[in-house]
């Protein structure tokens, strides 16, 4: 039985990444490794959303078959939000909008954007039926 999945994203800067997260997203920090100073780990969370972050090298000396992949990857984090207006205008001026505001045939509205590793983020939301 699955129960959860929380990526742990590869970077080159943790310090750097939980200040976007924080400051930016609204993410929460909730434990790093080590606890102080620069930190090789951490694990952030806003609301039902949890991420970690890894920097290349402790993640490469992990999982070695990681050490050279570039961080960005080809791939989207789909997020699924209410208040999706209100996330727009909060973060629209301090990211890169790679996929502007519109409605899909699938019946939500979305937005995409880069983070400041090179990560997409979609968040999307629900149209009301009518």
């Amino acid at each position: 039985m699955l129960k959860k999945m929380t990526p742990n994203l590869m970077v080159e800067d943790v310090n750097r990444t939980i200040e976007f997260y924080s400051d930016v997203l609204g993410f929460e920090l909730l434990v790093t490794a080590p606890e102080k100073g620069q930190f090789d780990w951490a694990m952030m969370k806003r609301d039902d959303v949890e991420l970690m972050f890894q920097a290349r090298s402790s993640l490469g000396e992990d999982l070695p078959v990681l050490a050279d992949v570039p961080i960005g990857g080809s791939l989207t984090f789909y997020t699924e939000v209410t208040g999706l207006k209100e996330l727009y205008e909060q973060c629209k001026d301090r990211v890169e909008i790679v996929q502007e505001w519109h409605t899909t045939f699938y019946g939500t509205q979305e937005f995409a954007f880069r983070d400041c590793n090179g990560y997409i983020i979609a968040y999307s939301e629900t149209l009301e039926k009518s």
